[in-house]
């Protein structure tokens, strides 16, 4: 695989990125991660689909805000 920044992505692969990071096989359905306030993935990843951020970014200000402090590893 190569890079996935946004730099060297279009936006189909971006899509195509997320889509695979998410696909656990179980389908959306059989997923509790959304209704237990983790959001939908799409949500959270728009912005670098749409080029605007990377995804390291996204997955830091994502877990500051799960952790709220927690000293959680």
């Amino acid at each position: 695989m190569g890079s996935i920044l946004i730099k060297d992505t279009t936006r189909e692969e971006r899509e195509e990125i997320i889509r695979s990071s998410i696909d656990c096989g179980g389908g959306c359905e059989n997923c509790s991660s959304c209704w237990l306030g983790g959001g939908s993935p799409w949500d959270i990843y728009q912005d670098y689909i749409d080029g605007k951020r990377e995804i390291k970014d996204i997955n830091e200000e994502y877990n500051a805000r799960y952790r709220q402090g927690r000293q959680i590893k």
